[in-house]
């Protein structure tokens, strides 16, 4: 590839959407990083760096302290996700930690994965997807990212959890019998629902359904998968006031107190980006 559109290129780039600043540590991205950056990203490339030119600042005003934007030359390697056309030759701008000296690090002949989308009308062209967005290629990399990738794809993958749309608790015959029903609303319009159960001195039971039923056998969603993501990196971390459908102030600090439990059973939505 010439160097001599290099500049002309870039400056056009500039103007193109909210460009990838690579983490530092670039390499330890969480699970819940994975699926923001593949689901973002129509493509998923592994490339090999060729040459990079750093952008003077007055090119790159909106570049982050102690960060450099470079013009990026790189050859396509594998397409690892999507299906646009892709040729052999690619150009991304992306904005990378400066070194102990200051300067832009080098990267040329390094292979990276890209997390981009093509530029209409500019063939070869590539913008990432946001922050993270290149990352420096292992093949252990790669083995944990497309478990995401296929899971993401599936016929039967788990809709985005817009909001909790509504909760009722209810009480046994029993003291201390108990069941909480949250029903949550979905991208798709797809019912997703859980169900916490308690019962005299058994330990606590919930699940989670992703169908139109509402089943008492459901299971909690293992750590670390795309319908474990759904729920632990969109549900607030308190139940919604406008949500518990019940007006008994018993009954709605119940169904309180078991969406609290589900809440702290998924753990955190830990991102490093």
């Amino acid at each position: 590839m010439s160097k001599l559109p290099i500049l002309a290129a870039a400056a056009g780039l500039a103007l193109a959407a909210p460009l990838a600043a690579q983490p530092a540590p670039p390499a330890a991205l969480t699970y819940a990083d994975m699926v923001d950056l593949a689901e973002a990203a129509p493509l998923v490339i592994r490339a090999r760096i060729v040459d990079q030119v750093a952008l003077k600042p007055e090119r790159a005003p909106d570049v982050a302290p102690g960060h450099v934007r470079l013009y990026i030359e790189a050859e396509t390697l594998a397409l690892i996700a999507g299906n646009a056309p892709l040729g052999q030759e690619l150009e991304y701008l992306v904005d990378v930690p400066l070194n102990s000296k200051g300067k832009a690090p080098k990267l040329k002949k390094s292979e990276v994965l890209l997390f981009a989308r093509s530029v209409p009308g500019r063939p070869g062209m590539l913008q990432l997807v946001g922050k993270g967005a290149q990352q420096p290629y292992s093949a252990a990399f790669e083995e944990r990212l497309r478990p995401v990738l296929t899971a993401l794809v599936a016929p039967d993958a788990p809709p985005a959890i817009v909001r909790v749309g509504d909760a009722l608790a209810v009480e046994g015959t029993l003291v201390g019998e108990s069941e909480t029903q949250l029903f949550l609303d979905t991208a798709n319009d797809g019912p997703v629902s859980i169900t916490v159960v308690r019962r005299p001195n058994q330990p606590v039971r919930w699940g989670v359904s992703w169908s139109e039923i509402v089943d008492q056998s459901a299971r909690p969603p293992a750590k670390k998968t795309l319908e474990w993501y759904r729920l632990a990196c969109s549900l607030p971390s308190d139940l919604p006031a406008q949500a518990n459908l019940s007006r008994d102030p018993r009954a709605r600090a119940m169904a309180a107190r078991d969406y609290a439990y589900v809440v702290e059973q998924l753990g955190s939505c830990d991102r490093s980006l």
